[in-house]
């Protein structure tokens, strides 16, 4: 084997200590919200828990638990997550593969008014105004259909067609008689396994994490997705840290600031769990799907 130099062994040490000091600080966060969903709002509050769990409670959970706003606000995202990941498959998908055919006549020029809407739009009034033009405000249409299509995973996804779809594979389809229906469907879509996991990984978490449409479209709190539910915890944690009020009043504004605290790192830890549960299982095609939809092309 070769020997290692002097220079390698340096590089190799000063990249162990900067890969630890990049995973210290991706797991402070998380440890800390793990440790302060468990510990007494007062220790979190004054600063005295801040790696191990302190006057260690599970209030917070079982406040959630019984918390009927919280599951319709659960229960609301994973169907705009569900749903919505799946409009946006369908629709980003074949539009990526016509794309990315050679034969699609002006599909140049069709790009060209994808990527202007990248860079320009009419802005939130217009938007809000089209949106309640279509009858859709406060209902969950408002959040599905306006961002059904995204002009990035259109490209990135284009991308992967045109690098890896082999251009004789289709010839030979057509030769054999096959539609462009049939070589889309039996030929195209199992070939992109890697490509659809990363756009329903991107779009599944865009949605799950999604809360601004929901504030600007939704009054209806039946709809409420489960972000709206957390900024409302926070909002009452805030406009009680900054009341000025006495006695009765005082105490009540007091206990609600404190069941709020502690509710809000459990509902953090229950609401990001299925994104962090499902990661590990879409890996390898996240990585290999982004690999050759962004080097090659």
């Amino acid at each position: 084997m070769k020997r290692e130099s002097t220079g390698d062994k340096l590089f190799i040490t000063i990249n162990a200590i900067v890969m630890f000091l990049v995973m210290v600080i991706v797991l402070y966060p998380l440890i800390y919200i793990i440790s302060a969903s468990i510990s007494d709002p007062m220790y979190v509050n004054n600063g005295d828990m801040w790696l191990i769990p302190k006057g260690i409670t599970f209030e917070g959970y079982e406040r959630v638990f019984r918390n009927m706003d919280i599951w319709t606000g659960y229960r609301n995202t994973i169907f705009y997550t569900v749903v919505g990941t799946l409009i946006n498959l369908v629709l980003t998908i074949p539009c990526a593969y016509a794309l990315s055919r050679k034969d699609l006549e002006g599909r140049n020029y069709i790009m060209v008014l994808f990527i202007f809407t990248m860079f320009f739009s009419g802005g939130l009034i217009p938007h809000y105004l089209l949106i309640k033009n279509l009858g859709m405000i406060d209902t969950p249409w408002a959040l599905l259909l306006p961002g059904a299509v995204s002009v990035w995973n259109i490209i990135i996804t284009r991308t992967f067609f045109q690098s890896t779809i082999p251009r004789e594979l289709e010839e030979a389809a057509e030769i054999d008689g096959c539609s462009n229906g049939k070589l889309f469907v039996r030929i195209i879509l199992p070939l992109s396994a890697p490509i659809i996991a990363v756009m329903g990984l991107f779009y599944g978490v865009g949605h799950w994490n999604s809360y601004f449409g929901a504030l600007i479209f939704l009054s209806d709190r039946d709809w409420f997705p489960l972000q709206l539910i957390l900024r409302e915890i926070l909002i009452i944690n805030q406009m009680s840290d900054s009341a000025m009020l006495g006695g009765a009043e005082a105490k009540a504004q007091a206990e609600q600031a404190r069941i709020a605290e502690i509710v809000k790192y459990a509902v953090i830890i229950v609401s990001t769990l299925p994104v962090i549960a499902a990661y590990p299982f879409m890996q390898r095609f996240f990585v290999k799907g982004v690999m050759i939809g962004s080097v090659k092309g």
